[in-house]
This record gives C-alpha cells, structure tokens and sequence, in this order.
C-alpha cells in the first residue's frame, strides 16, 4: 500500500506539471484566487497593527488549507488512484511555470516592439514595482529578476513541498506564498502584521531556493549560459541580496546570462537600494527569452527530483523513522521494566548507596543549556 500511494505521489506530481506546461492557469475560478480573497476577509476580521494578530491570522490562513490536504489524504489511503488525481489537480493549480514563461515573453515582445507603455502595463503580472518611470533595460531587469525569484516561488519549492509532504505540501506552502504576496511587504499597514507570514515563506523556501539556484548553474547551457560564470557569480554575490532566498536565484541567473542585475527599486510610496548582482551589461529585450529558457529547464529538473523522492528518498526517512521509533519503543518499554524492579534510590544517594549533593543540584545538571539563539530569518525580497 505505501509503494502504490508512493507511485500516486509522483505520478500526480508529473500529471499536474504537465496540466501547467500545457494549460497554464486556469482562466477562471481560480483555487488560488479564491484563496485570496478568503485570507482577505479573514484579514479584516483580525487585522490589528502587531505581529501577534499576524500570526493568529498566518496560523489560520495557512493551517486550513493544511488541514483540508491531511484529511484528504488519509480518506485517498487506500485509493492511489484517487489520490493521484488529487495531486494532480493540487500541482496544476499552485504551479506557474507556464504563466511565468508567458509573462516574460509578452514583455520581451513589446520592449523588442518598442512599445514602452505596453511593457510598463504587463510588468504588474510579474513584481509590484512602479513602472511609470522605467526603461527598456529598467524592465528587462525588473523581468529577470522576477523571472528568477518566481521560478523557485512558482515552480520548484511547490514540487519539493509536494514531493516531501503531498497534498498538505502542496497547499500549505501557496498558503503561505500566497499570503506573503498580500501582507509580506514593508508598508505601514503591514509592517508589523505582515511580518509573520513573511517569516513562514522565508523559511519554506529556503531548501527551494538554494537548490533553484544550483540548478540554474546546471541547465545554464541550455541558454547559451557558462556554467562556470554562473558559479563564480553564485557564490561571491548570492548573500548581497537583502532577501535570504530571492540573492540565490538571481546571483545564478545573472551569472548565467553574463549580465548585472541589482540596483534602484521603486515602488508604490517607497524605494530601495540593492547591491549588484553579476557583472557585464545591463539586461536588455533579447535576455528575456534566454531567462524563460532557464526556468523552464530548471522546472523540468525539479520536477525529476520531485518525483523521484517518494518513490527513494522518502521511502528511506519513512524506513529510517519507523525504525527508529520501534528502537525508542523498546528501549523505554525496557526501561520502564527495569525501573519496576528496582527500588527508587534515596535522594541525596546514587543507585549504589554513594551521596550525590542536593536534589536541586542534580536538576541543575540535567537541564539542558541553549548553546546560542537562531539568527533571525530575513524578510521576503517584497519586504
């Protein structure tokens, strides 16, 4: 039974990548949409100007789609069948691959057009940035750059969730992707009652977005792109971006196309100053199509990760975890029989008559000591 819901996994991870290459999104009734428009009335139900009401409204927002995917996949345990479809129908719709694509052709037609206004319209498909005052090379930038980061927002984080977690993966991470694009961002409204949902999404990509950018070096050929740039690139520039995810993506993809990303952001009431990420010329119109040959090809690699893990990986941290658990079941069960037998010491006494010290003493020394406190996650590149 576990190999057949195992084969349902990658089967439905394959199925529905290839309903999102073929397809794309759905035109209307939208999953995804309709999941926005839910955490929008959830916000205003919540919303209060802390991170406490932030993260009642993070827990809520992205437990419920958790939930909705666990319970279906235990009622699908016993029908791989069932379950295949579900995770196909779930991989469709939170994967972008496809309008990601699409989006930087469009916009590489109308700049090579010299249809500036055209181009300043479409770039809010791609970032939230302000376009009124933007050039060619000021889009083409702004579109790989979004081009980069989304590959590993849209593409391969939800194929590794999927892959690691199922169905629950699958929605829980365009739960929290998805609440990160509505209230992850720094603006007054938000800065505080965002900043929980910002955290979740950084956390959850930061496997993804490393390997988005390893995989970029890997299929920079594809694009005419030098493997050994890209790598040089990635590793000297990937920690300058602000965002601990978004610098991975796009250090790779500047590396690969041999061109200089970084600089002035501006957005709707603010700006921001990002250091430089590559070397050579500014990104022009003929980049965009070399940059959406990268993503797609880096879709491609994921997805044979993705669907290789329940059917190895996965099935050795199950073989591994169950055996571990037996061990941890026996070793207590043996303890706690041994214990049985023997009377409790004295305290003040070792088990063999010898004095210890106090009680309080010996609570001191069992206690275990923080060895130091995680460092704080930085906020999305939208923050």
């Amino acid at each position: 039974m576990r190999q057949a819901t195992a084969v349902a996994n990658a089967a439905g991870l394959v199925a529905g990548y290839a309903l999102d290459s073929l397809l794309g999104d759905p035109r209307r009734w939208h999953p995804v949409a309709g999941f926005g428009h839910a955490a929008g009335a959830l916000e205003r139900r919540v919303y209060r100007p802390d991170r406490a009401a932030g993260t009642v409204f993070t827990t809520l927002a992205v437990g419920a789609p958790v939930l909705l995917g666990a319970a279906a996949t235990v009622a699908t345990r016993r029908h791989p069948v069932l379950r295949g479809l579900l995770v196909a129908t779930g991989t469709w719709t939170v994967l972008g691959g496809r309008t990601l694509r699409h989006e930087a052709a469009v916009m590489g037609s109308a700049l090579r057009g010299g249809d500036l206004p055209a181009a300043r319209r479409r770039l809010g498909h791609l970032c939230g940035r302000d376009p009124s005052a933007l050039d060619e090379s000021e889009l083409a930038r702004a579109t790989v750059e979004s081009v980069a980061e989304n590959t590993s927002d849209a593409v391969v984080a939800p194929l590794l969730w999927g892959a690691v977690a199922g169905l629950p993966g699958l929605l829980g991470y365009r739960a929290a992707n998805t609440l990160d694009a509505m209230v992850g961002h720094r603006s007054p409204r938000y800065a505080r009652f965002g900043t929980p949902s910002a955290r979740l999404d950084d956390v959850l990509n930061l496997v993804p977005a490393r390997l988005t950018g390893l995989l970029t070096i890997a299929v920079a050929p594809t694009a005419h792109g030098d493997r050994a740039r890209a790598w040089h690139v990635w590793r000297r520039d990937r920690a300058d971006h602000p965002s601990p995810n978004a610098g991975q993506c796009e250090a790779a993809m500047a590396g690969a196309l041999g061109v200089r990303l970084g600089g002035r952001n501006v957005y709707f009431g603010r700006s921001e100053v990002r250091p430089f990420l590559g070397d050579g010329p500014r990104p022009e119109a003929r980049h965009l199509k070399r940059a959406a040959r990268i993503s797609g090809a880096v879709g491609l690699a994921a997805l044979g990760i993705a669907a290789a893990w329940p059917l190895t990986g996965g099935r050795l941290v199950q073989a591994v975890g169950r055996r571990g658990l037996r061990g941890l079941a026996a070793a207590v069960a043996a303890r706690t029989a041994g214990g049985a037998a023997r009377p409790a010491p004295a305290i003040g006494a070792t088990p063999g008559g010898a004095p210890t010290g106090s009680a309080v003493t010996r609570i001191r020394a069992a206690r275990p000591t923080a060895a130091g406190a995680a460092a704080a996650v930085g906020r999305g590149s939208g923050r």
